[in-house]
């Protein structure tokens, strides 16, 4: 029998790694995240975590101790780390080199280090693979955990793990046990693999609301107010369109001298294909192609969060606006899974190797 998995999440945000690996069989038993919202958040959904709200840069070692050295015997040990994205998104590139936030990642190697766990999981943006090539934080993190650790990484597709984005994310996965590789994609086009899961598929059953509206069952099925102009705007706007499809009269001041530029803004997704990555205005008609496919208004909260395959019971604290942070920051229930089983697998041929030396 394979032994238990814990994991100690430490940017644990609202918790989608949590709740992947969770539906992979594996025990939550340390979170850590500064975000008061997001930590209350994961407090009602994981209850028997213990939690601690903190900047990790303030953690000590002996924050952690009791719940990461009492495990060590019996367990197997999973150091989620993924460090929030903003400093190494695309359009952050030129300020990266003064964002604090950049030393995340070794910060997270403090642990690392201290308590050598078995198993390693990072998940962050493109961009944090694109800075190693000039020595950047990804490339000291692999140089410190390579003597130690098989390492695989790769940039994948969300949308091949039965995610409905376009959501493309740098992973990264350790074993002190073995060789690990990359999970095969479940999703796509090619044989043996079912079809992408699309908009329709994870949203189509919600309730349908106006723009400032709340459903009466779901505090987070509740969409932003538009102005009276935006209205008219997304009355203009087809499923799948955007602002090229409005009269001229909608259009805004900053785009009629460029108007092939930045077509996502105030566009609706449609209903049968992927939807763009959701960012942490998610739920801004304004800022991305986050329209309802036909519903006058941008998305809810709750389909947000079913976009990053949340289950529709996993309920949200804070406001709509941290609501949509949470979700946005959030790595996707369901590649998180994916990963968590991949996991699973291979500590289980771990267990059956060793049985059989012995």
């Amino acid at each position: 029998m394979s032994p238990e998995i814990v994991l100690a999440d430490f940017f644990s945000g609202c918790g989608g790694t949590t709740r992947g690996f969770v539906e992979a069989g594996i025990k939550p038993v340390l979170a850590v995240d500064w975000d008061a919202d997001a930590i209350a958040t994961f407090r009602q959904n994981f209850p028997g975590t213990r939690v601690i709200e903190r900047d990790i840069r303030e953690l000590n070692v002996e924050d952690v101790e009791p719940e990461l050295r009492k495990s060590s015997q019996r367990s197997i040990r999973l150091f989620a780390g993924c460090a929030p994205c903003q400093p190494f998104a695309g359009h952050q590139r030129k300020s990266t080199g003064n964002d604090s936030r950049s030393s995340l990642l070794f910060e997270f190697l403090r642990f690392v280090k201290e308590f050598s766990p078995e198993l390693l999981f990072v998940e962050n943006v493109p961009g944090i693979q694109r800075l190693s090539a000039s020595g950047g934080p990804l490339a000291e993190f692999l140089k410190e955990i390579s003597s130690e650790y098989e390492v695989s990484h790769d940039i994948v597709s969300s949308a091949d793990y039965g995610v409905p984005q376009t959501r493309r994310r740098f992973v990264l996965m350790a074993s002190r046990l073995g060789e690990i590789g990359i999970p095969l994609p479940t999703h796509g086009t090619e044989t043996g693999r079912s079809p992408y899961t699309t908009v329709r598929d994870w949203i189509g059953g919600l309730s349908k609301i106006q723009a400032g509206q709340e459903d009466s069952t779901d505090t987070s099925h509740r969409a932003m107010k538009l102005s009276p102009l935006n209205l008219e705007r997304i009355k203009a706007t087809p499923e799948g369109g955007d602002r090229r499809d409005w009269p001229q009269n909608l259009w805004p001041d900053c785009h009629r001298g460029d108007f092939n530029g930045h077509t996502d803004v105030y566009g609706r997704m449609s209903w049968d294909k992927l939807a763009p990555t959701l960012t942490t205005k998610c739920i801004s008609y304004s800022n991305g192609r986050f329209g309802h496919p036909y519903q006058h208004r941008g998305l809810s909260a709750r389909e947000a969060a079913c976009l990053q395959t949340f289950p529709r019971d996993f309920q949200f604290t804070g406001g709509l606006i941290s609501q949509a942070r949470q979700i946005g920051n959030a790595v996707p229930v369901l590649l998180a899974k994916h990963f968590g089983r991949h996991m699973a697998e291979h500590v289980a041929e771990y267990t059956e190797r060793s049985t059989i030396a012995t």
